[in-house]
């Protein structure tokens, strides 16, 4: 997988972080791009056997190929290669994120709003903040909240607690969006009622609500990053009245290209 791969990969799985990379500086697409396609085959690692045991078998498979970056091994490989040209050893810490889906590969739904807040802040925010990591963050007043130590000394609090917060957030709307397919996966809720799906909505509006009181905390470069997409809303909305309500719920591909074309001219992330 070339840059290019990475880039038709995002365009077909994941469009509106495609979209998010054509708008950064040309000099951060290559980190920002390699970074999302990882996530994006982090994310389907696990779910590629039913089978617990060789599930946790392909994502160690990444660990070690990534701690090999870390140790300067060269890495003939259609995505590790891109990334490891674009990041070097840095790309070491993102084995953090292979971590997180752990839990994916054994298939168990989650037991609640605290749950999945917990599930999203080991994916999500950690993936935002090294996004933020590609844009320049590090030298500009960034420094995300460290509990495994991967960012070590590159510290300033405040933009960094915004990042995690709308990461969050987002990551909890996002998450919801895609509860009709992950309860067929396992993956979802034990108890998908709908007052427990109002629940999530509310953490996930709390959290937007307070990355946006503290915006002026983000630097403007880092607004792609920040980006929710278009179905935040929708899927807010939707959640109170059901699983069936945000099976139905997702945003068209104008709504889509409408919420990038306008994030482009405005920079305005926040909800």
């Amino acid at each position: 997988m070339s840059l290019q791969d990475c880039a038709q990969a995002l365009r077909d799985h994941d469009p509106d972080r495609f979209g998010i990379c054509l708008l950064v500086p040309a000099e951060a697409r290559p980190k920002l791009m390699s970074l999302y396609a990882l996530n994006l085959e982090l994310a389907r690692a696990p779910l590629a056997s039913a089978e617990p045991l060789i599930a946790e078998m392909r994502l160690q498979w990444w660990i070690e190929r990534l701690e090999e970056i870390g140790a300067g091994k060269p890495q003939a490989h259609e995505l590790l290669t891109p990334l490891a040209e674009a990041w070097g050893p840095r790309a070491a810490a993102f084995a953090v994120l292979a971590e997180a889906r752990r839990r994916d590969a054994a298939r168990e739904p989650l037991d609640g709003p605290e749950a999945v807040a917990a599930y999203v802040r080991d994916t999500a925010v950690p993936l935002a903040e090294f996004a933020a990591e590609a844009l320049g963050g590090t030298t500009g007043g960034f420094a995300p909240p460290d509990p495994r130590g991967v960012f070590g000394k590159r510290r300033n609090g405040e933009a960094a607690s915004v990042i995690a917060a709308q990461a969050e957030g987002a990551g909890l709307a996002h998450w919801l969006a895609a509860l009709p397919a992950l309860q067929g996966l396992g993956l979802g809720l034990w108890d998908a009622s709908p007052e427990l799906l109002a629940r999530i909505a509310g953490q996930a509006r709390a959290k937007l609500a307070e990355a946006k009181a503290q915006r002026h905390h983000v630097p403007r470069r880092l607004a792609p990053v920040l980006f929710p997409g278009a179905g935040v809303r929708v899927a807010l909305q939707a959640a109170p009245q059901g699983i069936e309500a945000l099976a139905a719920a997702a945003p068209s591909e104008f709504r889509r290209r409408l919420a990038l074309g306008a994030f482009a001219l405005t920079h305005r992330w926040w909800i």
